[in-house]
């Protein structure tokens, strides 16, 4: 098997040597070159044709965001961006992967030692992702929404920032309750959570334990915690810590078993763009227990890992591709249609 060519983009050379460590400890990556800055990484990028780079947001010379915008219309490449676990370099990030940057990695802190563990699997991923396809948001909200019931699941991994981004506009002011579980470090979605907050006339949070979900409200669940949807009668989030669940904390599967538990033939539960299987088996129990489901196709995914997954267990009832999938969800929530 051939193995996955990195190039290291970093202005520290500690931080380049911390990257190089793990990710030349991993079995089917070779790391190819470093750089220090924009300037000698599009001349490493000419010289090593690398298959997936690592690039900090914040260099001298050019910052991240403008090289990683030159390299995205230039030469399109897949990118896993470095970050410090700060806001500033949360919205950084968030830029980034709206720009195309496959996914982000935090960077290590005295409160996460071990941020770069998921490292090598992120840039294994990144190298099998679709690059270059940008993916147009949905149209507007129409108007004549009128809640049925319904709660929503939504789950996502790798290419969720891009995706997610072009279905919420989908979602009217007074839209059904939806939760959104994905894989992305603490302290980013909040940020997350309030781009997403711009792009649709729902409102959009980073979750609370024990938030209602109610109609024009859709709850993001914060990185480093679980989010379930719990009691019928009084419908709102639970936030727990408790242990990964499939290498993940918040996990689709989490999510969408609460759903099944808890609000059967009342849930719709989708599954977007990702790397690995997390979602397969709780959107299976939702469909089992009367919910409908939906899965991205794999044309309009970074990486059609999750909602293949999905698919092969016969969990996913409606696959589509993204630009249709929040219409489908407002359509399967509205009153006005059968």
């Amino acid at each position: 098997m051939k193995s996955v060519r990195v190039l290291i983009v970093d202005d520290s050379a500690t931080m380049r040597g911390m990257i190089a460590s793990t990710l030349s400890r991993a079995q089917g990556i070779e790391v190819v070159g470093a750089a220090s800055n924009p300037l000698e990484a599009r001349e490493a990028i000419k010289a090593l044709n690398p298959d997936v780079m690592t690039l900090d947001v914040e260099m001298p010379g050019m910052n991240g965001l403008n090289f990683l915008d030159k390299v995205m219309r230039l030469r399109p490449m897949p990118v896993v961006m470095v970050s410090a676990q700060t806001a500033r370099g949360a919205e950084a990030t968030l830029a980034a992967m709206e720009l195309g940057a496959v996914s982000c990695v935090a960077k290590p802190s005295l409160e996460n030692p071990g941020a770069f563990d998921c490292l090598p699997s992120q840039v294994v991923a990144a190298a099998s992702a679709r690059i270059g396809d940008r993916i147009r948001p949905a149209a507007a909200a129409a108007s004549g929404f009128r809640w049925n019931g319904k709660i929503v699941g939504i789950g996502a991994s790798t290419g969720c920032v891009e995706a997610l981004l072009a279905l919420v506009p989908s979602f009217p002011r007074n839209g059904p309750p939806a939760l959104i579980a994905v894989h992305m470090p603490a302290n980013f979605t909040r940020s997350f959570a309030r781009r997403l907050n711009g792009a649709t006339e729902a409102e959009v949070m980073e979750a609370e334990d024990g938030a209602p979900l109610s109609p024009g409200r859709i709850l993001v669940a914060p990185g480093g915690v679980h989010i379930e949807a719990v009691d019928a009668a009084n419908p709102h989030c639970r936030l727990r810590p408790g242990a990964r669940v499939g290498g993940f904390r918040p996990s689709v599967d989490v999510l969408f078993a609460s759903m099944a538990e808890h609000f059967g033939a009342r849930a719709v539960g989708a599954i977007l763009t990702g790397m690995g299987g997390d979602g397969a088996a709780g959107l299976l129990a939702m469909r089992e227990a009367g919910a409908r489901t939906l899965g991205q196709d794999e044309a309009t995914s970074m990486i059609y890992g999750m909602p293949r997954a999905a698919k092969l267990c016969g969990a996913v009832e409606i696959e589509a591709p993204l630009e249709e999938i929040g219409r489908r969800i407002v359509d399967l929530t509205n009153l006005e249609r059968r």
